[in-house]
């Protein structure tokens, strides 16, 4: 065989493959809340994109922004090196574009993950926090209403563990108080409600493809949008701030009173930054998007049969997350939330489930405005955060990845069982 770069490049892809052919021997009683679900196709992705000499934001990324936007039923996509990026980019962008000011509000829900609130504050907007519902742990849209007056701007639902929040009514309230929708669908791929996916209700959307979500990148996040401008603004502030136009220049020279004849790759016309995804990661997100869905079933099938048993035996000590029979919960994790009265407490359920081999997490991070780095901040706290701090102290979830079967579900309930008997 001739020994040229093409002949090597697929000897390596084939490689590759038989590789992922050997079967992997794998700890039944160690069950991690995430593992990676690769196969050769992800990993010869990436590695073609280094083997064709472009590593950086290229023609990969650009296919997965199009992949990707066209999976969740919006046409534009601009991708990140992460989700809490993707949060940045798409605040700056709407702050940008509508003229908002310093201190103008946002409303986000008090359970959730840091990014969520982080760039409201560090693009110098205000973070309002509500409290959530605790049959769903997503924002509660009663405590949203009352905390709107004359300087919201924008509501940031966030989709929890991947449950969709009441999207119909967060839009009606959004339109009728002419508010912008930003969702966070950073664990949410692939929910829906109606058949309509998340990340497609609102003006501007976000995911993350962090390792541990329901497809990964191993770092990286999108902005979704349908709007045009917010399109091109998140793509110049994603990249160092360069100057994007509606239509492509028929010459790459830039002229005004200032910079006459200059290169336009070169003109910055925003604030930005450098937040680009490079291709090696748009190739794993590529194959990662095309099993998607294949993926989400086998969550949703693992986190079924845990939900039955939580149902059908330990509603005496649990709560789970409660969701319409018209949304689809794409399962980041299964979580579930000790009631009231229970003679245990979280931290002995997660010691024994630890000590078993099982890893748990507590709600993330947990009530926001309860965090040092957030305490004294501008953020608004509307309300007593009840239902927030409750779960703070008392939510955990386990892990029903793609790599899990129902054996491992079992071995899940056989040591809640264990742990349950001896704790009544």
């Amino acid at each position: 065989m001739k020994m040229d770069r093409k002949n090597i490049k697929n000897r390596i892809n084939k490689l590759v493959k038989d590789f992922y052919k050997v079967p992997v021997t794998r700890n039944r009683k160690l069950l991690p809340i995430s593992d990676l679900p690769y196969g050769h196709e992800e990993v010869n992705s990436a590695i073609n994109a280094l083997l064709n000499g472009w590593i950086s934001q290229g023609k990969n990324v650009e296919h997965f922004e199009s992949k990707f936007s066209k999976k969740i039923g919006m046409k534009f996509g601009v991708a990140t090196n992460s989700g809490s990026s993707s949060n940045l980019v798409a605040l700056s962008a709407l702050k940008s574009i509508y003229g908002l000011k310093d201190g103008d509000q946002v409303i986000v829900p008090a359970s959730t993950f840091a990014t969520v609130s982080m760039p409201v504050i560090q693009v110098g907007l205000t973070p309002v926090y509500v409290d959530i519902n605790r049959e769903t742990l997503n924002i509660d849209t009663e405590e949203l209403q009352k905390a709107i007056n004359d300087k919201t701007r924008i509501l940031m639902p966030v989709h929890t563990l991947g449950l969709p929040c009441d999207m119909k009514k967060i839009m009606e309230i959004a339109k009728k108080n002419n508010l912008l929708v930003f969702e966070d669908c950073c664990e949410a791929h692939g929910a829906s409600i109606d058949k309509k996916m998340v990340g497609s209700w609102g003006d501007v959307s976000a995911f993350s493809f962090f390792v541990a979500h329901n497809m990964t990148t191993g770092e990286g996040g999108m902005i979704l949008t349908d709007d045009e401008d917010i399109y091109l603004k998140c793509q110049s502030i994603r990249e160092f701030g360069r100057i994007k136009t509606k239509k492509a220049p028929k010459s790459i020279y830039y002229s005004d009173e200032v910079l006459k004849d200059y290169d336009r790759r070169y003109v910055f016309s925003d604030l930005g930054y450098n937040l680009r995804m490079t291709d090696i990661c748009a190739g794993l997100g590529i194959e990662q998007t095309k099993k998607l869905d294949d993926m989400n079933k086998i969550r949703l099938r693992n986190a079924n049969y845990l939900r039955k048993n939580f149902i059908n035996y330990y509603s005496k000590f649990f709560e789970v997350q409660i969701a319409d029979d018209n949304y689809v919960h794409s399962y980041y994790t299964f979580s579930f939330t000790l009631k009231e009265g229970c003679s245990f407490n979280r931290k002995m359920l997660s010691l024994h489930l630890e000590s078993k081999g099982i890893e748990t997490r507590p709600m993330m991070a947990g009530t926001l405005p309860d965090q040092p780095g957030l305490r004294n901040c501008n953020g608004i706290i509307v309300g007593d955060l009840k239902n927030s701090r409750y779960v703070r102290d008392n939510t955990l979830f386990v892990g029903v990845h793609p790599l899990l079967d129902i054996q491992d579900m079992d071995y899940v309930l056989e040591e809640m069982n264990d742990f349950l008997s001896r704790n009544k």
